[in-house]
This record gives C-alpha cells, structure tokens and sequence, in this order.
C-alpha cells in the first residue's frame, strides 16, 4: 500500500472545521449593572440590548475538517489545513454607543415586552419544545409607547375552520422610534379532527446596522397516510444575514419518527462570508428493523475559483454493508486532485478496502477488522416521545355523534420564497 500524501490544502486560508462555527455568528451584549431598583421600577439592559455581531480569536493552529460525529461510525481525517475566517464587520463599541438611542435604561415591570432583538444562533439544530417558552392562555391585545420612544404590540386569538381546525396563536413585536430596529414573534398550536396537532414558532428582526435573521421552529403529531402508525415530525429553518457586507447564513433542519422505529434526520447549510462561501448536506435513516443508510457531502469554493470538500456514505443490515467516499480539491487553473476509498463489509471479520487518488496512489487489501455500526438512533421515538409533553398536550375541538373527519393530511403552508435563500448546487 502506497504512502499517502497529504492533499494540497495549505494554500487555502478559511476554515472550515467543526460546522464553520468560526465564520461568523451573533451575540447578545453582557448584560450592564442594575442602576437602580425600587417596588415598582427595575432598571436593567438585559433585555433592551440590541444584539451585536462578536469578533472570534483567530486561531493559530491549523485545524482538521472532520466527519460530523453523529453521521460516521468512521473516524476518518483528511488534514485540511485552514485558518479561520473574520466575522462580520459590526463592531461591539459602535453597537454600544446606541444603546441608549433605542432602548430604555428603566422600565417599569410589566410595561409590556421588551426588546428580543437576539438572533438564532448557528448549527444548534432543532430546540427542544420546553426551551421555546410557548405560552397560549392570555387573551390580550395591547400596544404601547416606551419613555425612548420606541413601540411594542402584544395580540393574540383563534381561528376555528373546516373539519375541526383551530389554530389558537400569540403574536408580540416592537421598534425603535425611528424603525431601525425591530423584532417580531408568533406562536402558534394547531389541531383537527383527523388527529393532527402542531406546535410552533416563527421570529424575524433587524438591527441598525441592517443586519436581519429570520428562524422558524415547528413539531408536528399526525397519522401517517401509508401505514396508520403514529409520527412526529420536527424542523427547523434559520438564517441570518450581515448589513455591512456580503455575508449571511441559511439552515434547514428535520427529523421524522414513527411508533415502530422509523426514523429519518438531516441537515442543509449554506453560508458566505465576501468572497467565500460553502455547504454542507447530512441525512441518516433508520427503518426500524436493522437497516441503515448515513451520508455527508461538503463543499466550498472562494471568487478566486479555489474548490475544495469531502463526501460520504455508509449502507449496513446486520453487518454487512459498504462504506466510501472521495475527498477532492480544484485549484484556481482547473487542476483536480481526488482521493476515492471504500469498503466492504461481509460479516464474517473480512473487510475488502480499497482507494485511489489522482497522484497514483493506490490500494486493493482485504483485512481481518470488526464491523460496528448503529442499527438503531441514539435518539428515537421514545424519546422524541418523552420530549413532546405541550405538542401532545393540545386539546382538539369536540366532534359531534356522527361526523367523521376528512383524512387529507396536510401541512401548514412553507414560507415565502423570498425568506429562503436560494441554494446553490455543488460546483463539482
């Protein structure tokens, strides 16, 4: 077996390890000291604190750009050796400075709600319910003018329909007095006659400095068309983007399950920071009865046409199963280097390995190595179960003696394209 070469990655300067959390991300402002406090007047910016844009240390070190750990049985490193992207532009002392422009040092308690002026943050996948706060009992609507001059709203109502729908939603927001900052949020619960309960969140907002994020959160219990068996279904969708320069962020999560075991996760992310931008793609399915399939594919690419990623897929059933994938990089004059490699599995101790890669290298062996791989989720319906207690705990209306419901399982409609950012397909 040849020796193999480490791929020409030195040149390249972002990095990209562990999910790009270096890139760029939001952040809250530390909240300030208490100025004051009596019965009725707490002065506090915990909340008030428009949110800012943090600058990360770079790293010195060069870092690896690894599997995702909860998609590969696999530990396989390909050395990419990278540094650290800057952040957005937006600065902590030029946020700062506004913070008493647009929101208030003291406000009385229960004046209304305060700013939520706080972004999502990135590769958090898919909150669980009891961390979103969703609260439905109040019936109010209310507005209302703070001392700054800044204005919030708080509504909230019922929508009864067709077949027994009825959707019971809240909704809150505010600005600062000259619209530069705002923030929106909506809660929502649904339910009909056929079974179906959701739960949900949506939220929206923007700084002065222009930069906007958007995120929406939804859990779903229904019965499935095919084979009548109860299944929850999570997603999430996040994105983010820079006012003062071409960067921003998009994530879409999901997560299905079903009572006898079926389960389906994945992932899509894009991101661009000025010149760079990248992807990254997951999914994992489990049948419920010994079956799996897991796979990844990530790329990136900078304006200078430097293209660079890595993919792979792993199949097995009572072990035996097959393993590959390529690592491959394109330089700026259209020059490939790639690294191809698989395995199989034959559930006897025997692994037949075998690769090749566009320097000449190549390798054709057959090994004596235990197969292990995770025929079941390390989080599955039961469990998904356990953590649905408001999702379940929703209340349909009452049927009346002798109507049945029209089993059309439809969802809530997808949000407006124009929230979504468009996807672009691998440069390969």
């Amino acid at each position: 077996m040849a020796v193999t070469p480490t791929p020409p990655f030195n040149a390249l300067r972002l990095d990209l390890s562990n999910h790009h959390r270096r890139q760029f991300e939001f952040v809250e402002l530390k909240k300030r000291r208490k100025l004051s406090q009596s019965s009725w007047i707490k002065c506090s910016a915990s909340a008030d604190r428009p949110a800012v844009i943090r600058h990360r240390k770079l790293s010195k070190k060069p870092e690896e750009w690894p599997f995702h750990p909860k998609n590969s049985t696999v530990s396989r490193r390909f050395p990419i050796h990278l540094t650290p992207a800057l952040p957005f532009a937006s600065s902590r002392s030029r946020l700062s400075s506004k913070q008493e422009k647009f929101f208030p040092r003291c406000t009385p308690r229960n004046s209304g709600p305060q700013s939520r002026d706080t972004p999502p943050k990135r590769d958090t996948g898919i909150a669980n319910e009891k961390d979103w706060g969703i609260s439905l009992n109040e019936h109010v609507n209310e507005v209302g003018t703070n001392e700054d001059g800044s204005t919030w709203y708080r509504e909230s109502g019922e929508d009864i329909g067709d077949n027994g729908y009825r959707c019971r939603w809240a909704r809150m927001g505010g600005q600062s007095h000259d619209g530069s900052s705002e923030w929106k949020e909506t809660w929502w619960e649904k339910s009909d006659w056929t079974g179906y309960k959701e739960l949900g969140v949506e939220k929206s907002g923007r700084n002065a400095e222009g930069d906007s994020w958007w995120e929406t959160w939804r859990e779903v219990l229904h019965q499935d068309e095919w084979s009548n068996l109860a299944r929850i279904e999570r997603s999430a969708q996040k994105q983010a983007k820079s006012g003062t320069e071409n960067a921003g962020w998009y994530e879409n999560w999901w997560e299905k399950y079903d009572a006898k075991g079926w389960t389906e996760k994945g992932a899509h992310k894009y991101g661009r920071l000025n010149e760079q931008s990248w992807w990254e793609k997951w999914g994992e399915h489990y049948d419920g009865r010994g079956s799996v399939l897991k796979w990844t594919d990530k790329w990136a690419e900078t304006e200078l046409g430097t293209k660079w990623g890595d993919k792979w897929e792993e199949k097995f059933f009572a072990g035996i199963g097959s393993r590959q994938g390529e690592t491959w990089h394109v330089s700026p004059t259209a020059e490939r280097w790639s690294r191809t490699w698989g395995e199989e599995h034959f559930g006897n101790g025997k692994v037949h390995k075998y690769g090749k890669s566009t320097t000449g290298e190549s390798w054709d062996i057959v090994v004596d190595e235990e197969t292990y791989y995770e025929a079941d989720p390390h989080y599955g319906w039961a469990d998904v179960v356990g953590d649905s207690s408001q999702l379940l705990s929703i209340s349909p209306r009452e049927r009346p003696p002798g109507v049945f419901p029209n089993l059309d399982f439809g969802t809530s409609p997808s949000p407006p394209n124009d929230d979504e950012p468009e996807l672009p397909s691998s440069p390969r």
